[in-house]
């Protein structure tokens, strides 16, 4: 007898086709395959961009030197002797007449009062200490007479100041203070003569032997490159500018003296010494000013060993000799441009071809003559990714032969900017 309870009917359930499992599998593997893909494209695109990029790079375009144009100055050398010429703070126009040393009569007192005054320094106006003619030296003046020296009248026990002494050297030449000078300072003629080698060696001038303070003796000698390198030294000190630029003085004794140097006053001329003797002939160191843009630049130069059978004659040929010399330099300096503003001095180069030109900021001028070289220096630091357009970054310098620097900055042109991410990507495709 059957259960009257409630019987379940349990439905068979159809299998499943098989290729219906396989469309799945093939699905999953699609879907991970591009997922892959994907991955590596993406890995792809961002490793670009995980390489540092490299700075931008610098060219210099301008050359190292450069020449002032036109044609270069002609000196009008003496036809005998030695000579020499140069601007102070700008260069040497050259020499004539070789290196080979030669008697310098009294341009010798260009070192003995540089010695005195480097030893005694005066300011301008100053007289300094006094000194006091000896019996012995007031004694030898009448033999120093006779011999024809160049002298100032003294007596014992005639008190000078230091400014009087060198007066009376530099100005009438007088032989007889140089050794009153000498025994003043160092206690003997001998001991101040090694100090006047002493400096000379110190200087560089190495044409250059001293025997005695005056130049009277034709065994001290000097080349006529030497003597500029020692006058240029003396001009730095005042009251030695001060004395040699005066056309007069007055002296205890002697009274009023003038300058052996009658160029004093023309031509810009503000000294320095004159030098005449039979072995010497005549002889000049001198110094002129003159302006150039709105600046003041000396002239130094030397002229030794002009013919001549005495003194007048000798030095009158040395002044004429000299006065071209003054007038060729004087002409010959000028305010020249180098750089002009917007040339180009150099280029620079980003990393994915992106680039712009340093030029300079404004006009470079020197102070020279036609055919002197300047050189030209460049300092450009670091260039960033990014660097706007005109922007300051760098300088130039110029320098005329041996002039003082001249600057101007550099300004970029177009501005420099890092590669944008699509380009960098773009770049390694």
């Amino acid at each position: 007898m059957l259960d009257s309870a409630t019987t379940q009917v349990i439905k068979a359930v159809p299998p499943q086709p098989a290729n219906q499992g396989r469309r799945r599998s093939h699905r999953l593997l699609i879907s991970g395959l591009l997922a892959l893909l994907l991955a590596a494209t993406a890995l792809v695109a961002v490793s670009p961009l995980r390489r540092p990029l490299p700075a931008p790079t610098i060219t210099r375009t301008l050359p190292a030197s450069t020449t002032i144009a036109g044609k270069a100055p002609k000196v009008p050398w003496p036809k005998t002797g030695q000579a020499a010429l140069s601007v102070e703070g700008v260069g040497s126009l050259g020499t004539s007449g070789g290196r080979k040393p030669v008697p310098i009569a009294s341009v010798t007192k260009v070192m003995t009062a540089y010695v005195i005054l480097t030893e005694h320094p005066l300011d301008r106006g100053e007289h300094g200490p006094k000194l006091t003619v000896t019996a012995q030296q007031a004694a030898a003046y009448p033999k120093e007479q006779a011999r024809g020296e160049s002298l100032v009248p003294v007596v014992a026990g005639a008190v000078f100041t230091e400014r009087q002494a060198l007066q009376a050297l530099l100005l009438p030449s007088a032989n007889n203070m140089a050794r009153i000078l000498a025994a003043w300072d160092a206690g003997s003629i001998q001991a101040f003569v090694a100090k006047m080698n002493d400096t000379a060696a110190a200087l560089g001038m190495t044409g250059t032997h001293y025997t005695d303070p005056s130049g009277y003796d034709p065994g001290t000698v000097s080349t006529a490159v030497d003597q500029v390198i020692l006058a240029r030294k003396a001009m730095e000190l005042p009251a030695f500018a001060e004395i040699v630029a005066q056309k007069t003085a007055t002296l205890p004794v002697a009274g009023t003296v003038r300058n052996y140097n009658s160029l004093v006053g023309k031509d810009g001329v503000v000294g320095i010494k004159t030098g005449s003797t039979d072995q010497a002939g005549g002889c000049l160191v001198f110094a002129a000013v003159v302006k150039v843009g709105g600046r003041s630049f000396t002239i130094v130069g030397a002229v030794l060993g002009q013919p001549g059978a005495h003194t007048p004659e000798q030095l009158d040929r040395v002044f004429r000799a000299t006065r071209p010399l003054v007038r060729t330099a004087a002409t010959a300096i000028a305010v020249h441009p180098v750089i002009r503003a917007g040339d180009q001095v150099a280029t620079v180069r980003g990393p994915l071809d992106g680039g712009t030109a340093l030029t300079a900021a404004q006009d470079l001028t020197v102070v020279g003559w036609p055919g002197m070289r300047v050189r030209l220096d460049v300092e450009i630091p670091a260039v960033p990714a990014r660097l706007p357009a005109e922007t300051e970054h760098g300088r130039i310098t110029a320098v005329a032969g041996a002039g003082a620097p001249v600057t101007t900055p550099l300004r970029t042109g177009a501005g420099l900017e890092p590669p944008s991410t699509w380009d960098r990507i773009r770049q390694h495709r």
